[in-house]
C-alpha cells in the first residue's frame, strides 16, 4: 500500500481541502493521511471563516506522520501563511521528500482568499523549489508570473517561467479558460510541453477541483508512474469524477465532485483525454 500526505486545510463543507484530498487517495487506491494547516468554516456558497493552526503543530503533524508510517509522495493545498509554508519546506529537506505536488492555493472557488499576500514570497521562494510538480491553475499561475493569461501560448510561456522559479515539473490547468471549448492543461518539464485536451464539462459542481486533481497526481506518482502517466490519469480519473457530479444537488452553490464513482476508479481505456 502506497502512502500520501496531504499538508492542507480543511474545509467543513467536504468539497475540496482535505477531505477532497482524501477521497481521492481512497479513490486511486493508496493510503491517506494529512497535516492541517488551518481550518475553514466554509460551504458550496464560500468561506465564512479561517482558523490558522500554530505553525510549530503543522510541524509536529508532518513528524508523526513522517516518523512512523512514512509517505511515498506529499501533497500540499492551502498554506495559508509564511510561516507554515516554511516549516512545511524545512520538514520537506529534513525528510528528503522526492515527490511533492505543490497545488499553489491562493483564493476559494467563490473568491475568498485562502494564502495571506505576505506568503506568496515565502511559497516562491521557499517551496516552490522543492516542488516535484507544482499545480497552478491559470489565475495562480498569473500571480506567480505578474502575467495576463489568456490563451494556450499564454499558458506555455507561463509554465516557462515558473519552471525557472525552481520546480521540475509545471502543470498549467486551463479549466478556467472561457474561450477554450476543451479543458487543456499544459505540462512542462523544462524541455519539451505535453498538452492534455478533455471535452469540458458543464457542471456548476467544481468545487474541489484543483484538490482533486493535485491529490490524484500525487497518488500516481506515489503508485510509481512518471510525471506524463500520473498527469492522464490525474486528468482523466477528475474528468470522470466532474461528469457524475453534474446533478449531484449537493449546496446551493459550486457544488463538490463525485469523487466515488465506481467507474470513477477504473480509468484506464477513459478515451476522453487527448495528448499532444
Amino acid at each position: 500500500m502506497k502512502k500520501v500526505l496531504t499538508i492542507a486545510g480543511s474545509d467543513s463543507g467536504g468539497g475540496a481541502g482535505i477531505q477532497a484530498d482524501l477521497k481521492a487517495f481512497a479513490a486511486r487506491g493508496v493510503y491517506g493521511m494529512s497535516a492541517l494547516t488551518a481550518i475553514t468554516a466554509q460551504n458550496t456558497v464560500g468561506v465564512q471563516g479561517v482558523f490558522e493552526l500554530p505553525a510549530v503543530f503543522v510541524g509536529q503533524q508532518i513528524d508523526s506522520v513522517m516518523s512512523d508510517i512514512g509517505a511515498d509522495a506529499w501533497k500540499t493545498g492551502m498554506l495559508s501563511n509564511a510561516e507554515i509554508i516554511r516549516v512545511v519546506a524545512e520538514r520537506a529537506r529534513r525528510y528528503n521528500v522526492e515527490r511533492l505536488v505543490v497545488d499553489p492555493v491562493m483564493v476559494a472557488k467563490g473568491g475568498d482568499p485562502l494564502l495571506r499576500p505576505e506568503a506568496r514570497d515565502a511559497l516562491i521562494e521557499e517551496l516552490l523549489p522543492l516542488a516535484y510538480v507544482v499545480t497552478p491553475n491559470h489565475h495562480e499561475a498569473q500571480v506567480l508570473t505578474g502575467m495576463e493569461i489568456h490563451t494556450v501560448d499564454d499558458m506555455r510561456e507561463a509554465a516557462v517561467a515558473i519552471h525557472k522559479l525552481g520546480p521540475r515539473h509545471v502543470v498549467i490547468k486551463g479549466g478556467h479558460l472561457p474561450e477554450e471549448s476543451d479543458a487543456v492543461d499544459i505540462l512542462y518539464d523544462g524541455r519539451t510541453f505535453t498538452e492534455f485536451s478533455a471535452p469540458r464539462v458543464d457542471t456548476p459542481n467544481t468545487h474541489g477541483t484543483g484538490c482533486t486533481f493535485a491529490s490524484a497526481l500525487a497518488a500516481e506518482l506515489a503508485k510509481g508512474n512518471n510525471v506524463r502517466e500520473a498527469v492522464r490519469v490525474a486528468k482523466a480519473y477528475l474528468t470522470v469524477a466532474l461528469r457524475a457530479a453534474v446533478d449531484l444537488g449537493i449546496g446551493h452553490g459550486h457544488g463538490p465532485l463525485n469523487h466515488f464513482l465506481g467507474r470513477a476508479i477504473e480509468i484506464s481505456n477513459l478515451q476522453a483525454i487527448e495528448i499532444r
